[in-house]
C-alpha cells in the first residue's frame, strides 16, 4: 500500500509517541496520535513540526498527523499498523491491547515500543497473539535509526518481517529479535556497559568525564563504522580471546546498582530533570547540550548514510 493511503494510530502522544509520530509522518503516512492529556495534545504540533524540519521532511506532513483524546476517535477501519507508546504501566498496557483487540481490524499489527516489558506479558491475555510484537524505538525516536523488531513465541513470522521492511522504508535500521527476552538486544548491551561504567565510578576508578570521554572518544568512536563484532572480526579473535581470559574475572557483576546511585536518585537528583544528577544544569546548560547531541547525530547519521 502506498505510504500516502496508509494509515498508523499511536497510543501516547509523550516523548517516545511524538517522536514515533514524526517518523511514520516524515514517511508520509497519515497518522493517528491519541493522547488522554491535553497537555500533551497541546504541545504536539509544534514537536511535530520542529521534528519534520530536523529529518527534511516536507513541512507539509505536519498536515498528515491528527491528534485525538479517546481510542474511540481513531479510525481503525483504516488503520493497518497500531504502536503503542503509553507509560510504562503493565495494567495500563494490559488495557490497552485489550481495547486494541477489540476495536482493530483483524489485519491490523498491534505492537508495543515498551523497553521495560517482555512482549509476550503485554499480549498473554488476547486471543490474537499471533499480530502482537514489539517495535522498539531507541530515544531520541526520529533521529536514532535502530528499531528493535521483537517477536514472542506466538507472533506470526510474516508479521515480523512486514515490520522489517516497513521500517527499512522508513528509514530506519530495523534488527531482528527472535526472543522476547528482558531488556531486548539494545538495552542488555547498554546496561552491561552502564553496569561497569557506574561501579567503576563507585569504586574511584575515573570520573564521569573520564567514562563518557573513553566512550565517546575510544572504542565508541569506532562503533559508527563497525559494530564489536566486526571490529574483532578485523583485531582478530584470537587477541579478543586473551584479553577476555584476562579482563573478565575484573569485571564487575553485582546484582544491583551501586550504593551511590541509589543516595543521588533518593535525593531527586536525577539529571536534566531536576536539573542535578551527576552534574549540576541550568536551562540553558540543559538546551546548548540537547543541542550540541542533536548536531553529533545528525551528523552521525550522514556518516553512516555515506558509509
Amino acid at each position: 500500500m502506498p505510504a500516502q493511503q496508509s494509515h498508523a494510530a499511536i497510543i501516547g502522544g509523550g516523548i517516545m509517541g511524538g517522536d514515533i509520530a514524526i517518523i511514520f509522518a516524515a514517511g508520509g503516512w497519515n497518522v493517528h496520535v491519541m493522547s488522554p492529556s491535553q497537555k500533551t495534545r497541546d504541545a504536539l504540533p509544534a514537536r511535530i513540526a520542529a521534528g519534520l524540519k530536523q529529518l527534511g521532511a516536507p513541512e507539509a506532513n505536519a498536515a498528515l498527523v491528527k491528534i485525538r483524546a479517546t481510542l474511540d476517535e481513531l479510525p481503525f477501519k483504516d488503520i493497518t499498523l497500531v504502536v503503542e507508546a503509553a507509560t510504562e504501566d503493565l495494567a495500563l498496557k494490559h488495557q490497552i491491547f485489550s481495547d486494541l483487540e477489540r476495536l482493530a481490524r483483524p489485519d491490523a499489527i498491534l505492537v508495543s515500543n515498551t523497553s521495560t516489558f517482555p512482549i509476550g506479558e503485554i499480549g498473554k491475555h488476547l486471543k490474537t497473539r499471533s499480530r502482537i510484537a514489539g517495535t522498539h524505538f531507541f530515544m531520541p525516536a526520529h533521529l536514532v535509526p535502530l528499531v528493535e523488531i521483537v517477536s514472542t513465541e506466538f507472533t506470526d513470522r510474516k508479521v515480523a518481517e512486514r515490520l522489517i521492511a516497513l521500517m527499512r522504508e522508513l528509514g530506519k535500521a530495523p534488527i531482528d529479535v527472535t526472543k522476547d527476552v528482558p531488556g531486548f538486544v539494545g538495552n542488555r548491551l547498554q546496561h552491561a556497559l552502564v553496569r561497569e561504567a557506574l561501579w567503576l565510578l563507585e569504586n574511584g576508578v575515573t570520573t564521569p568525564e573520564g567514562i563518557d570521554t573513553a566512550v565517546r572518544f575510544g572504542f565508541g568512536f569506532r562503533y559508527i563504522a563497525c559494530g564489536p563484532m566486526m571490529q574483532k572480526e578485523l583485531s582478530g579473535w584470537d587477541t579478543n580471546l586473551f584479553a577476555a581470559t584476562s579482563v573478565y574475572p575484573h569485571l564487575y557483576n553485582e546484582k544491583g546498582p551501586p550504593p551511590f546511585l541509589k543516595e543521588m536518585v533518593a535525593k531527586g537528583h536525577i539529571g536534566m530533570k531536576s536539573k542535578r544528577g551527576l552534574w549540576e544544569w541550568t536551562d540553558e546548560t540543559i538546551a546548548r547540550e540537547k543541542a550540541r547531541i542533536e548536531r553529533c547525530l545528525r551528523a552521525g547519521m550522514d556518516i553512516l548514510k555515506s558509509g
